[in-house]
């Protein structure tokens, strides 16, 4: 298996959180599940083999290239035979420099790309696929990106921006009222310009950026406690910790780290 991940540009980095390719076989008559869950980050996926199967009909992956919305709660995909794939994973709010579609359009389903771009994707999927190296992957969607990034006007990008620093600085221990406040709006129009720009409600993004930042803390400390975890990451208690995890991602904290690597995708 070959994984490969890159940073974006200078120019790009704030809108982009890195590039990420893999090229797998699996063999005949077997099968890969990957559990997905939240990480508070939309993605552009292009798939250039197989394309797993989703176990949720609402995230069918029906097309070789897609956008992946701000995600509700898990779900789990099936890969089997060849996997050959290109991904740009997207800050959060990332999606909206890039298309005047508001990003709670995309919430919890996966598009077909052509969808969101329809003059330009089926030309950047034949460029991707014709490229004979990450690198030229990477200088071919750059291209594109910078390209859409100068057609779209965003006037509350700069106050957006803002309140996600603010929520990553505390790790999602921030309340709505605080980041409104900031933003210089009431708390009904901040949380409707938050949802046009991230794709999710601040409540619900905020705990998935908490839950997020468990499977950070976890990562850095392998055998840091259930209890130390619940209190380092600003739950009230070990059920409000768990009842968040079984939302998120259908475990509970014990199951999920004897199941799954803890790997935050949202805190690198």
């Amino acid at each position: 298996m070959a994984y490969l991940i890159a940073k974006p540009s200078e120019f790009l980095c704030k809108f982009i959180q890195h590039y990420w390719t893999i090229e797998s076989c699996i063999p005949n008559q077997q099968e890969y599940i990957q559990r997905i869950v939240p990480s508070g980050l939309s993605e552009i996926i292009f798939y250039f083999g197989n394309k797993p199967l989703s176990t949720n009909l609402q995230k069918t992956i029906n097309d070789n290239f897609i956008l992946s919305g701000q995600l509700k709660d898990y779900y789990d995909i099936e890969v089997t035979g060849k996997l050959s794939l290109f991904s740009i994973l997207l800050k959060p709010q990332g999606l909206s420099m890039f298309t005047d579609i508001p990003a709670n359009e995309f919430y919890n389903q996966n598009i077909p790309l052509q969808f969101v771009f329809p003059k330009e994707t089926n030309r950047l999927g034949d460029k991707l696929s014709a490229a004979n190296s990450f690198s030229e992957r990477i200088s071919i969607v750059e291209e594109f990106l910078f390209r859409q990034l100068l057609k779209i006007q965003n006037s509350s990008s700069g106050r957006i921006e803002n309140c996600i620093n603010t929520i990553n600085r505390t790790k999602g221990l921030v309340d709505i009222h605080s980041l409104a406040y900031e933003a210089c709006l009431s708390r009904k129009q901040f949380e409707r310009t938050f949802s046009n720009s991230i794709g999710v409600s601040p409540k619900q993004f905020l705990k998935i950026v908490r839950f997020q930042n468990v499977l950070h803390e976890k990562s850095k400390h392998k055998n840091i406690s259930l209890t130390e975890l619940t209190y380092k990451c600003g739950y009230y208690d070990q059920s409000h910790m768990i009842n968040d995890f079984h939302q998120l991602s259908g475990l509970s904290p014990k199951e999920y780290f004897n199941e799954c690597e803890p790997v935050s995708d949202y805190f690198q």
